[in-house]
């Protein structure tokens, strides 16, 4: 299968990147100022996901959760109420926690519209077709994020996520952008209900799941 890079995609977040760097700027640095004052340093966590042709990249965000969160209580699996949520990080869960994956955008690794980055042991355990998800690059928000977030379950996430690879258009990416927008305004689509318990987001024989902060 051949990587998905048109190159209008790339214009559309060098221009979307920079404009919303820009844009961002004095909320990026509140939010960073409210997380090392409530909580110390660091201000972001930085994690190994898998990127578009299978490549390991850093994918960057806010810290919402205590230190060392993965080892604590639930692991990566994370509930509205969870207590190792940081007092700011309640505020961030709903989308502002992700902002800092605009420097993932401008650097490359990342897209505006894309599937969300894969944990790399869930990314591992892809069949032929759920790996067409990885064709494209993974973005801040996509089709499946628009249609369910985390109310919806992993494979129906990644068949929706396999689509949007297969109609890659500045039309598309346009009508993600502005459902985005909707969909950040309801909190309910932020946790799962439930542990998922697919045989590709189940923990079973991971020891140690990329050390991750949530599942989300």
């Amino acid at each position: 299968m051949k990587i998905i890079n048109p190159a209008w995609k790339r214009i559309e977040d060098l221009v979307l990147g920079v404009l919303g760097t820009i844009v961002l700027s004095p909320l990026l640095l509140f939010i960073s100022l409210a997380i090392v004052i409530d909580d110390g340093f660091p201000v972001f966590f930085i994690q190994k996901r898998m990127g578009q042709g299978e490549k390991p990249f850093n994918c960057v965000k806010f810290r919402t959760m205590v230190k060392n969160a993965a080892n604590i209580g639930t692991g990566i699996y994370t509930a509205k109420d969870d207590p190792r949520i940081t007092k700011v990080g309640k505020h961030l869960r709903s989308f502002l926690d992700e902002l800092p994956q605009i420097f993932n955008v401008i650097q490359g690794s990342m897209s505006i519209v894309g599937p969300r980055p894969s944990m790399i042991y869930q990314a591992k355990r892809y069949n032929e077709e759920q790996k067409k998800r990885l064709l494209v690059k993974p973005g801040i928000t996509g089709w499946a994020q628009v249609n369910g977030r985390n109310n919806i379950s992993w494979p129906k996430k990644i068949e929706l996520d396999c689509w949007y690879a297969d109609h890659v258009t500045f039309a598309t990416d346009m009508k993600i952008i502005f459902m985005t927008f909707s969909t950040i305004a309801k909190p309910n689509t932020v946790y799962s209900d439930a542990e998922p318990d697919d045989p590709i987001s189940r923990l079973d024989g991971v020891a140690n799941p990329d050390a991750l902060e949530e599942c989300k």
